[in-house]
């Protein structure tokens, strides 16, 4: 058993599981592995993944793990993914390990672009919704909606870096938590964040819904396990989300020229 640690821009795909309709990314994890003869069936033998992304939203550490053979390294099955998915660290993993069930915690970060919004009023928001809630008027899953949720903010710029982390996230959940700060850092009551904490349902107006996906990335999952950074995956991880990154910025640039003629 071997856990595999994968970074992607999430915007290219309709989010990490599988489905019906759309490209994702476990569809291409899967076409790799099957190009390597690693498993022929539905999925690898022992298969689970730490946790499914929505469309939109890009990893820097999911976790996936799977009977696996021991030539399989990240710089090994990186030349059949696509460019957008890269291996970068494996660890050896007991029989039995789950990467869904065995992830001690999951830690997500959102880039929110809020020049003039107040922190200290963001700040305050995110106290109040920090630690252990029902978190039920923030997802649209029906049950298990209880989590301790540790939630910081910090000022990089024009930008505030969310930091969300909890043992697991009901649906929706870190979405609906920036949203909920942002709103109430752009002057709104502070009432509506106890309101939302009630065990009052709220629908309708009175929810609150997701902020955009792009802005988020899965940054970090916690195991007991001991990761082996591949240099070279490593090497070719950071070289193509740097090539993405002067391509992103150069669209920004574009972007910039339309509107200040």
């Amino acid at each position: 058993m071997r856990a595999f640690r994968l970074a992607y821009d999430g915007t290219r795909f309709r989010g990490f599981q599988r489905q019906p309709h759309g490209d994702t990314v476990e569809d291409d994890l899967f076409a790799a592995l099957r190009a390597l003869d690693v498993f022929s069936g539905e999925k690898p033998d022992g298969y689970a993944a730490a946790g499914r992304t929505d469309a939109g939203v890009s990893a820097r550490a999911q976790t996936v793990g799977f009977e696996s053979p021991e030539w399989l390294t990240p710089r090994a099955l990186n030349p059949e993914l696509p460019e957008a998915v890269r291996a970068w660290a494996f660890a050896d993993a007991p029989d039995g390990f789950h990467a869904t069930h065995h992830a001690q915690y999951r830690e997500y970060v959102y880039h929110l672009h809020a020049p003039e919004l107040d922190d200290d009023r963001a700040r305050a928001a995110a106290r109040r919704l920090a630690g252990a809630h029902d978190f039920h008027n923030l997802t649209t899953d029906a049950k298990n909606t209880e989590r301790d949720v540790s939630l910081s903010l910090s000022r990089d710029g024009d930008y505030l870096v969310f930091t969300v982390r909890a043992g697991g996230f009901p649906r929706g959940l870190v979405r609906r938590l920036v949203a909920l700060v942002r709103d109430v850092a752009a002057g709104g009551s502070f009432d509506r964040v106890d309101r939302v904490l009630s065990s009052e349902p709220l629908d309708g107006p009175l929810g609150v819904p997701p902020a955009p996906a792009h802005p988020l990335a899965l940054a970090d999952v916690g195991y007991d396990l001991d990761f082996t950074v591949d240099d070279r995956a490593a090497v070719d991880c950071r070289e193509t989300f740097a090539s993405l990154a002067v391509e992103r910025r150069t669209r920004a640039r574009v972007a910039d020229s339309l509107y200040s003629q």
